[in-house]
């Protein structure tokens, strides 16, 4: 699976139709990923907004994956799941995902990255590798990870408090893909800040 470049998040949003708006944005300036996550949303809005997020990443054929939620990830149509170390089992998720993207949540653990794969993850993220805003008690994972877990032979994702400004350490590190929220939807020009990220890979690659 080829999983590099920015990996989008969802902010948490009360409004869908001004989160559609946001992503819609996002998307235009260009993601490798988008993850659905948006914990002020009941379980009707979270069906609703995760069918619009998965039809627009189906006509841009950008992989859309839920977090946290495997039922809903199926009920959507997403192109896979993204799992907590609270949320659920593994090998059981892999097994009603056949065909589809599985990542896992490794924190600051090699070990934690090399169960996660060996029991069906296709990527896994460390972090938080910076301080985070929206998880600021998040264990911090060292950069040395990223060239520690390459071996795994699966695409690595860094996620926590990742910036423009601070995402071509996470490069040089190893990352194949950097999660953001703040910085991108918060940006005054969502899709101007997504096509920045993108273009930071692009130049990695032409080195």
């Amino acid at each position: 699976m080829k999983l590099r470049g920015l990996y989008a998040i969802t902010p948490d949003c009360a409004d869908s139709a001004f989160l559609l708006e946001r992503v819609g944005c996002a998307l235009d300036g260009g993601v490798a990923a988008l993850q659905y996550r948006n914990k002020l949303a009941g379980h009707e809005q979270k069906v609703f907004e995760a069918k619009s997020l998965a039809g627009l990443c189906r006509g841009r054929n950008i992989p859309f994956i839920v977090n946290d939620d495997v039922e809903l990830a199926l009920q959507a149509g997403a192109d896979g799941v993204h799992l907590g170390r609270e949320d659920g089992e593994l090998a059981a998720a892999r097994a009603k995902l056949r065909g589809k993207l599985l990542g896992a949540s490794c924190y600051d653990s090699l070990a934690a990255a090399r169960a996660a794969v060996a029991a069906g993850a296709d990527y896994v993220p460390f972090g938080s590798v910076f301080p985070s805003s929206t998880k600021p008690a998040a264990v911090r994972a060292p950069l040395a990870l990223f060239g520690e877990a390459h071996a795994l032979g699966v695409p690595l994702v860094a996620i926590g408090g990742i910036t423009l400004a601070n995402a071509p350490q996470l490069l040089r590190a190893g990352a194949d893909c950097v999660a953001v929220i703040s910085d991108l939807f918060d940006a005054p020009d969502i899709a101007a800040r997504a096509a920045a990220f993108e273009k930071l890979f692009a130049h990695e690659i032409a080195q």
